[in-house]
C-alpha cells in the first residue's frame, strides 16, 4: 500500500469524525468482549487468573508499541493512510485469536492486535484537530471518545446474546468487521487540509527528533509529563474497573452474564454522557478546571461505590461513577492537540496516551493481585487514591493559559 499523500479531496469534518469514531468504537468493542469472555477462555484453554489478566495487559503493551510506530508514520506520511493500516492490522490479529489453541499463541495474537489498536486513538484525534474548527475542538474530541463507549455498549448487549451461540472464538471473528470500515475510509477520504498544507512546506523529521520535541523546553516537558500522568490514571482506573467488575458482580451479588451486561451498559451510558458533557463544558470554560471537577468527582464516587451492597443502588451509582471516572477522556485529545504543533501531533497523541495505556494495562493485574490478597471491595477503594495524583498533575504540570488552537511553541 502506497504511503504517498492522497490526491483525493481533503477530509471534511463529517468524514473525519466518521473515520475516527469507527476505529475507536471497534477498539472498545474488542477490549470489552475480552473482559466478558475471559471466564470462557480461561475454562477452555486452562488458563490461570494471572494468565487471563495478562491477555488484557499485553494487548495494551502492544498498543504502546503501536502508538510509537504509527504516530510517527502518521505525522510523516498522512493520517488517513496510516489509520487504514492500523485498522487492518487490528482486524487481522483479532480474528486470528479465534484459532488459538493455547495461552502463548493467543497472547501473541492479542499483542499484535494491540499494536494495531495503539495507532487508532492518536491518529483519530490528530485528524479531528486538523479537520474541525479550533473553537469546537473539545467537543469534537469528546465525540471521538464517545465512539469507544458505543463499541463498549455494543459489546455489553451483543456478548450475552451471541456468546452462547457462537462461543468466544466466534466473537473474535467479529473483529473482521473493521477491515470493511478501513476499506471504505481509504477509498473515500483524503488528508486534512492543515496536514497537507504543512506537509508541503516542512521537511520530514526523523523519529528521534520528533520525540525530542515533546521535551524541547521546560514548559513542554512539564506538559508532557502531566499529560502522561493523566493518561496513565485514566487507563488504570478504567481497565481496572471494567475488566474485573463483571467478575466482582457475579461473585459478590450473583449477577448472571446478562445482569452484568446491564450493569456495564448503564455504567457506560453514564460514561458517554460524562464525555459529551466534558467536551461541551471545556469549549465554554477553562479546560483545566473541568478536569479538576471530574477528578474530585472520581475520588468521591469510587470510594462511595465500594461501600454499596444494594444491587439496584449499585446500578445507578455505577452510571454516576462512570460519568466522572471516564468522562475525562473527552478532554485528552483536544488537550494534546492544543499542546503540540501539527508536525508532532499524532506522535504526541499516540506516545503519551498509549504509554498511559501501557501503565493502565497493569490495572487488571494489580486489581487481580489485590483481590487475591484482600478483597474486591478493598481493591476498588484503593483505586480512588490514583485520582489524587491526577489532581496534582492538572494543577501543577498542565498548561492553563493556552487557548484552543494554540500550542506551547513552534518547532525550532
Amino acid at each position: 500500500m502506497s504511503l504517498n499523500i492522497s490526491t483525493k479531496p481533503h477530509a471534511t469534518p463529517g468524514k473525519a469524525m466518521l473515520a475516527s469514531v469507527t476505529g475507536y468504537a471497534m477498539d472498545g468493542f474488542d477490549l470489552l468482549i475480552l473482559g466478558f469472555m475471559l471466564p470462557a477462555i480461561t475454562s477452555e484453554l486452562g488458563l490461570s487468573s494471572s494468565e487471563a489478566g495478562s491477555l488484557v495487559t499485553w494487548t495494551l503493551i502492544g498498543a504502546v508499541l503501536g502508538g510509537v510506530i504509527f504516530g510517527h508514520l502518521s505525522d510523516r506520511f498522512g493520517r488517513i493512510r496510516v489509520l487504514t493500516i492500523t485498522i487492518l492490522m487490528f482486524s487481522l490479529f483479532t480474528s486470528l485469536c479465534a484459532l488459538a489453541v493455547g495461552y502463548w499463541d493467543l497472547l501473541a495474537y492479542r499483542t499484535l492486535a494491540g499494536i494495531g489498536l495503539g495507532g487508532e486513538f492518536g491518529i483519530g484525534m490528530a485528524l479531528i484537530a486538523e479537520a474541525w474548527p479550533a473553537e469546537k475542538r473539545n467537543r469534537a474530541s469528546a465525540y471521538v471518545g464517545m465512539g469507544w463507549q458505543l463499541g463498549v455498549l455494543a459489546a455489553a448487549f451483543l456478548t450475552p446474546l451471541l456468546l452462547t451461540h457462537i462461543g468466544w472464538r466466534g466473537m473474535f471473528l467479529v473483529g473482521l468487521l473493521p477491515a470493511l470500515a478501513s476499506f471504505l475510509i481509504r477509498r473515500t477520504m483524503g488528508e486534512p487540509e492543515e496536514f497537507a498544507r504543512n506537509k508541503g512546506r516542512e521537511a520530514p523529521l526523523p523519529f528521534i527528533q520528533r520525540v525530542r520535541l515533546l521535551f524541547k523546553d521546560r514548559a513542554t516537558s512539564r506538559a508532557s509529563i502531566g499529560i502522561f500522568i493523566l493518561c496513565s490514571v485514566q487507563n488504570f482506573g478504567y481497565y481496572g474497573l471494567m475488566i474485573w467488575m463483571p467478575t466482582y458482580l457475579a461473585k459478590n451479588f450473583g449477577f448472571s452474564l446478562t445482569k452484568s451486561g446491564i450493569w456495564t451498559a448503564v455504567t457506560v451510558i453514564g460514561m458517554t454522557f460524562g464525555i459529551w458533557l466534558f467536551g461541551v463544558l471545556a469549549d465554554r470554560f477553562a479546560r483545566w478546571k473541568i478536569f479538576v471537577i471530574y477528578q474530585i468527582g472520581a475520588v468521591v464516587m469510587v470510594v462511595c461505590y465500594a461501600q454499596l451492597s444494594d444491587p439496584l443502588l449499585m446500578l445507578f451509582a455505577g452510571a454516576v461513577m462512570g460519568l466522572f471516572v471516564n468522562g475525562m477522556i473527552g478532554g485528552y485529545g483536544a488537550l494534546i492537540s492544543d499542546t503540540y504543533p501539527v508536525q508532532v501531533r499524532a506522535t504526541a497523541q499516540n506516545i503519551l496516551f498509549n504509554l498511559g495505556r501501557g501503565v493502565g494495562g497493569l490495572g487488571p493485574l494489580v486489581i487481580g493481585a489485590l483481590v487475591t490478597q484482600v478483597s474486591f471491595t478493598a481493591a476498588i477503594t484503593l483505586l480512588a487514591a490514583i485520582y489524587l495524583l491526577d489532581i496534582y498533575a492538572t494543577l501543577c504540570l498542565l498548561p492553563k493559559k493556552q487557548s484552543n488552537g494554540d500550542t506551547l511553541g513552534a518547532i525550532g
